[in-house]
């Protein structure tokens, strides 16, 4: 298969081996409802780093990755920073910020990327997929290093996001009306996507003319351009009128024998009198409940840049507009993408949350259908708290909204011969404006002048087009969706060397869910109540145990090694736990020393792996 080349690739190719494990730190204080690392998450962090501590809990159990990454315009100002020891990254951390004048951005950009990529695909279920947000810059090469991770064949599509509801006339060559949206499945033979919902617009189309038993119905053509042996019949109508064969160059798409099958059933449609055309009957009851994807998301759909802005002023109406994130998805984009490729039990994650677009759209669809989808939402920026999780928290528990409703009253392109009747136009908004109160003229001399529908009338010639607006200050309660999160901050780094010599001991959780994950490959499960003293969880072939306090007083003593009463105690509870299974689970162990020999391990059943002390060979 065919490689991407760039600089750097050696030294990022698995550089997520490297990156250590920070254990997730909640702050109750942040979050909405009580801290539950197994429930939605706000972490604010290095995503880098943050991807590497959501392994132990969600490795392959997301279900759903959106991420909208740097578009690499050479105008973000975004640093490369991954800490990768080698000359040639110190080389370009000296060169950060990268700019449109860096010749190696867009290496930069994928060693940025290609460790974030590979975390991801580990994090994703084997039913998941991955959906990325990018332009014109970046996407080509984006495509090449996903097909290098995640296999060409897991390819599922290229959606185009007409993001823009206008021209950009400023625009040196095109306007850039569009953005891309790469779908990649980590195993496209287990990802199956989820249909939409018919629109009104295609329901209207199925009517019921003839009082059909069956429903509504909607006609597809009976002839087809594609040759089919059976399909040169000569057809008769109810009323008489004889068809000779299909239009010239087309075939019937049923044989003779079928055609008759489906006019016995009512199935076939000859216009009102019996003596148009035949036309096949389909009936919205047993159609598909939904209709397939596209892949032109046009923005009246899915939301335009303009709008997802708009959004976000509303929700943060209280604050001064410098405060807002400048490039923000509209929510409607990512419910779509929630929509086709989240069950309702899923999982969410984005990685590159931003103002936490994708925590709303999560919580919309929700709301909605009464799923029980999660999200996690990771953003290493200083507005995590002030930006993103208080978007999160204003969805959730609702939040006031102070601010202007704008209705358009004309829209006019200006071109160059639109330029030259400006009286005309001129004279169309002085009507406008006379027309809703706002000019002296005939309503006024009339005694008639209504009652104003706006406070303002706002003219403005925006990108070579003249938008005349009705403006009108209001004040409402937007109700919570419900739910809740918990914030998280990203630990100390677990250190052997500092583990040794006992300078740095971390919390038992922190460590158990590391020890679990790098043991066994699997997730840390939803800890027991009742579980013993010691107990990890269960993983695919083992029940596993640590003994350990973070203590140096108990690391150095007789009471954290594995003796045989402890042995003994862990076969028992084991016994009693896979008794409905019948062959009991062995266990494994992770303590600071043991007093068994081998022999007596395996007569119990137990994998003994010494934790990495050396501070017990003192007592």
């Amino acid at each position: 298969m065919p490689e991407i080349v760039f600089k750097g690739k050696e030294y990022v190719y698995n550089h997520h081996l490297t990156v250590p494990y920070r254990p997730l730190v909640a702050d109750a204080e942040k979050g909405v409802g009580a801290p539950d690392l197994a429930g939605n998450l706000v972490v604010h962090g290095d995503n880098l780093h943050a991807l590497k501590s959501l392994l132990p809990r969600h490795a392959g159990a997301v279900d759903l990755v959106f991420i909208d990454p740097p578009y690499n315009t050479g105008n973000e100002g975004w640093c490369y920073s991954d800490g990768v020891n080698s000359p040639i990254m110190k080389e370009w951390l000296s060169s950060n910020p990268v700019d449109s004048e860096d010749m190696l951005r867009h290496d930069k950009w994928l060693c940025m990327m290609w460790p974030r990529l590979v975390l991801l695909r580990e994090l994703l279920s084997e039913r998941g997929s991955i959906w990325i947000t990018l332009d014109d810059n970046e996407v080509h090469r984006a495509r090449m290093a996903l097909d290098e991770i995640f296999g060409g064949d897991n390819f599922v599509a290229t959606v185009i996001w007409h993001k823009s509801d206008s021209p950009k006339n400023t625009a040196e060559y095109f306007s850039q009306d569009h953005d891309y949206v790469l779908v990649y499945a980590k195993s496209k033979e287990s990802w199956e996507l989820n249909l939409l919902p018919r629109s009104d617009e295609m329901l209207a189309r199925y009517k019921n003319p003839d009082n059909d038993p069956r429903g509504a119905w909607m006609v597809s053509d009976l002839d087809a351009r594609n040759y089919y042996s059976k399909g040169t019949y000569s057809i008769v109508t109810p009323a008489g009128r004889t068809i000779e064969g299909p239009p010239q160059g087309r075939y019937w798409s049923v044989s003779k024998e079928r055609f008759e099958e489906l006019d016995k059933d009512g199935r076939i449609w000859w216009g009102p009198d019996g003596r148009a055309d035949p036309n096949i009957k389909r009936f919205l009851s047993e159609v598909k409940q939904g209709v397939v994807p596209q892949t032109m998301w046009h923005w009246s759909d899915v939301g335009s840049t303009r709008h997802s802005k708009t959004e976000l002023v509303r929700m943060f109406s209280d604050r001064s507009t410098d405060d807002i994130f400048v490039t923000p998805k509209p929510t409607a984009l990512i419910e779509r993408i929630v929509q086709i490729g989240a069950s309702p039990d899923a999982i969410v994650l984005d990685s590159f949350a931003g103002s936490g677009t994708t925590a709303h759209a999560v919580l919309k669809a929700n709301a909605a259908d009464g799923g029980t989808r999660r999200f996690i939402l990771v953003e290493g920026e200083d507005y995590a708290d002030r930006l993103t999780a208080e978007r999160v928290r204003r969805a959730i528990k609702g939040y006031a909204w102070v601010g202007t409703q704008r209705e358009p009253l004309l829209e006019q392109k200006i071109t160059f011969t639109q330029f030259k009747k400006a009286d005309h136009w001129l004279a169309q908004v002085e009507a406008i404006k006379a027309r809703e109160g706002f000019a002296d003229g005939d309503l006024a001399e009339q005694g008639t002048r209504k009652e104003k529908r706006f406070d303002r009338i706002a003219v403005k010639l925006d990108d070579g087009v003249l938008r005349v607006e009705g403006e009108k200050k209001i004040s409402k309660r937007v109700e919570g969706l419900g739910g809740g999160f918990t914030y998280c901050t990203l630990g100390e780094p677990l250190d052997l060397d500092k583990l040794l010599s006992g300078e740095s001991l971390p919390a038992f959780d922190a460590l158990g869910e590391w020890l679990f994950h790098t043991a066994t490959g699997g997730t840390l499960p939803p800890r027991p109540k009742k579980r013993p003293e010691w107990y990890l969880g269960e993983a695919t072939d083992a029940h596993v145990w640590l003994v350990y306090r973070p203590e140096l007083a108990f690391l150095t003593s007789p009471d954290a090694a594995l003796t045989l009463s402890r042995a003994k105690e862990l076969q028992t509870w084991g016994r009693e736990h896979d008794a409905e299974r019948g062959q009991p689970k062995r266990h494994l162990v992770f303590a600071p020393a043991k007093y068994l020999s081998n022999r007596q391990l395996a007569e119990h059943g137990i994998d003994y792996a010494p934790l990495p002390f050396a501070l017990y060979r003192e007592a």
